[in-house]
């Protein structure tokens, strides 16, 4: 097993759901992360093909000028989803509860999560099923920061360094058969932690963990 027991552990035991009930409107990391974001997505992501928004919300990052046959959406508030103009469908599912997607094999070119991998208590499940509906070729590409909600990120990304955090990724990525060895792309942030916190703009470190379902 990746992770241990007591690494699975959240703060906030009660039920997503009931946590997420409330839709929050807002972005939760800076504009410099979100243009990098959307920058990694222009270069990576291929026009009409089928994408996958894995635990979105409002907002998905994507480029404007790129047009794709399906975009699906995932989360846990259906008012966030349905303001999420990108979204072709969505559909609510608590992946802590329940990893499988209902989505078919081999049915989409890429799945995306952003800022969202550190809530996630049986990362193996939901990579297993990232990589089994997935096309051959397809790529996964997880994004985050340093910022997450503390009471509902598991034990290991709390207590665990911002290098940790990457290689915890990697480690989810290799844990399943059939990815390319995973990428990683990293903008640490030069503005002091105390500055961050404050929202000094630049401040959010951009990190991302890429990898590709194996053709063969």
């Amino acid at each position: 097993m990746i992770l241990k027991p007591n690494q699975r552990q959240k703060l906030d035991e009660t039920d997503d759901q009931l946590f997420y009930d409330y839709p929050r409107f807002v972005t939760h990391v800076d504009e410099a992360f979100i243009q990098q974001l959307t920058d990694l997505y222009r270069h990576r992501l291929s026009p009409n093909t089928r994408i996958l928004d894995m635990m979105s919300s409002w907002v998905s990052h994507l480029p404007e000028e790129i047009e794709f046959t399906h975009v699906e959406g995932h989360g846990l508030n259906a008012e966030e989803l349905a303001r999420n103009s990108r979204l072709d469908h969505y559909f609510v599912q608590n992946l802590n509860f329940n990893p499988q997607l209902p989505l078919v094999d081999q049915s989409f070119d890429a799945v995306l999560n952003c800022v969202s991998v550190q809530y996630l208590q049986y990362p193996e499940g939901i990579f297993s099923e990232i990589h089994r509906i997935l096309k051959p070729g397809g790529i996964a590409i997880i994004s985050f920061s340093n910022r997450m909600f503390f009471q509902k990120a598991i034990q290991a990304w709390r207590e665990g360094s911002e290098a940790s955090r990457v290689e915890l990724v990697k480690h989810y990525f290799t844990s399943v058969p059939g990815f390319t060895v995973p990428e990683v792309i990293v903008n640490k942030s030069t503005v002091p932690d105390f500055l961050q916190w404050l929202g000094v703009g630049g401040g959010d470190p951009f990190y991302a963990v890429i990898a590709h379902r194996s053709r063969s």
